[in-house]
């Protein structure tokens, strides 16, 4: 993936980026040494990786400001970075860019039980807003499977979702307002705790937009009371195509689950081997699970195994205990990392409307032989976000430029079927090049336009989510 040479003019800024630095924030928090910054050379897309010019990590809002204030009188870039697990490419800096990392930013501000509401720092981890409200019996519904890690700020940049979001839907459904700082230093509040603000829906400007329009210090979150009830069902499949189809008569019968997840062949036996989760030997699975008190769950899950039962299941089991529930989600939320223990492999993230699951999955199927290299799936069935994980070997010249036509290929199908090119993930290096596949060039005309207006020198997370050559030519003409 290729990224814009560094600009020489303003490596050789460094000293004095250094000194100005050191005059607003404590040493302890400036990275420059080389070998030190190579920690923050990639996020979770491992497959590239480039030394920032140095690395900073702010303790406040006015901090990120004066950083921000800082580097943009100077002319240097900034890469925002929450946890560093975007699967984009997201957090990948240049090696003229200064990393803006917020892990220091990571308490609670406030709690407000009655409206069902918390502001917390935007470093804090996902997992932890829920940590900060569960003993007063609410939680913090978006649940990506990196919750234990991924910062609030990040899931903010590519709203993300989970496991969850077929009911409760991904960050921008729970997102009420936030403290965002500009290039240029300038603090803006936007939006708050109150269900909807006044004017122009700036709030959803922000949430997706991948760093490029400023640096998320606070976020106002909805916060929800847990449900009276939850159980999940395991139904399993000889094939992933009447998983598909099964998927999509769910939907079609007007059951609402909060939760469709698909796993294919590959991906159980690896999960299994790595979290014990008491899944079925089969070719596809299904975890379906509803929520309520006994009487919704029981009537739910009637309908749903009723429907499954028409598509011939191999295995259809139903929870019977808390622990059991915790085992089968605890196997999903490993997925990724169980996969990464026997193979080098590329997560996509396509979405798909979801009666095209059967026909998608088929395709990938034949394209999987078409270019000799295996896939794994496992992916949010309920609404159609898609995470198909091409297996390569890292090792073998060639396997990573054929993973990424692959990969390609499988995002283009997306579109094509009436998809788009992410669900949650976000754009990032991964498929800035492709945008052209899904937008015309008056569409991200409009698109950078607004970047323009809050990030006019074009400073802000730079060679990401526009093709290359329209951001570099932006940039150049901003100069």
């Amino acid at each position: 993936m290729e990224m814009p040479p560094p600009n020489p003019a303003v490596l050789a800024k460094k000293p004095e980026l250094i000194k100005r630095l050191q005059g607003v924030m404590l040493d302890d928090g400036i990275i420059s040494d080389p070998f030190e910054t190579r920690a923050y050379e990639c996020d979770a897309l491992t497959a590239y990786k480039c030394p920032p010019l140095l690395a900073v990590l702010p303790s406040s809002t006015q901090e990120v400001s004066e950083v921000l204030r800082i580097c943009h009188d100077l002319g240097v870039p900034v890469v925002p970075r929450g946890s560093g697990t975007s699967l984009a490419g997201g957090a990948l800096p240049t090696e003229d860019s200064v990393i803006l990392g917020v892990a220091r930013l990571n308490d609670v501000l406030e709690t407000d039980y009655d409206n069902r509401a918390i502001r917390v720092q935007s470093g804090r981890t996902n997992l932890s807003v829920t940590g900060a409200v569960e003993e007063e019996g609410f939680f913090y519904a978006p649940d990506p499977s990196s919750q234990l890690a991924c910062a609030i700020a990040g899931n903010i940049a590519m709203n993300s979702g989970g496991a969850h979001c077929l009911k409760y839907g991904v960050t921008t459904n729970n997102l009420m307002g936030v403290t965002m700082v500009l290039m240029d230093g300038t603090i803006t509040e936007i939006g708050g705790a109150h269900l909807d603000a006044p004017g122009y829906d700036l709030l959803g400007l922000i949430c997706g937009s991948e760093g490029q329009l400023g640096v998320v210090t606070e976020a106002t979150l909805k916060i929800l009371p847990k449900p009276e009830g939850a159980r999940p069902v395991l139904i399993g499949f000889d094939s992933n195509e009447v998983a598909g189809a099964c998927v999509s008569d769910i939907i079609k019968a007007g059951v609402l689950p909060v939760a469709i997840e698909f796993m294919d062949r590959p991906c159980i036996r690896a999960t299994e081997a790595f979290a014990h989760a008491g899944y079925p030997d089969c070719e596809a699975l299904l975890i379906v699970e509803v929520e309520g008190s006994d009487a919704e769950i029981d009537e739910q899950l009637g309908t749903i195994m009723e429907i499954a039962g028409r598509h011939n299941p191999v295995e259809l089991r139903e929870s019977q205990s808390s622990e059991e529930s915790a085992a089968i989600w605890l196997g999903r939320k490993s997925a990724f990392g169980a996969m990464g223990q026997i193979n080098d492999y590329m997560c996509l993230d396509g979405t798909i409307p979801v009666n095209q699951l059967p026909y998608v999955l088929k395709r990938i199927s034949e394209m999987s032989a078409e270019f000799g290299l295996d896939v794994a799936n496992v992916f949010h069935a309920g609404d159609g976000n898609m995470h198909p994980l091409i297996l390569f070997d890292a090792n073998k010249p060639g396997d990573l430029e054929t993973c990424e036509a692959f990969g390609a290929e499988i995002l283009k199908l997306c579109v094509e079927v009436g998809g788009c090119l992410t669900g949650e993930h976000g754009v990032g290096i991964e498929k800035r090049d492709l945008m052209i596949n899904q937008y015309r060039p008056e569409d991200l005309e409009i698109q950078m336009a607004v970047k323009d207006v809050f990030d006019p020198k074009w400073l802000l997370n730079p060679a990401k989510v526009f093709p290359l050559a329209s951001s570099d030519a932006r940039r150049i003409a901003a100069d």
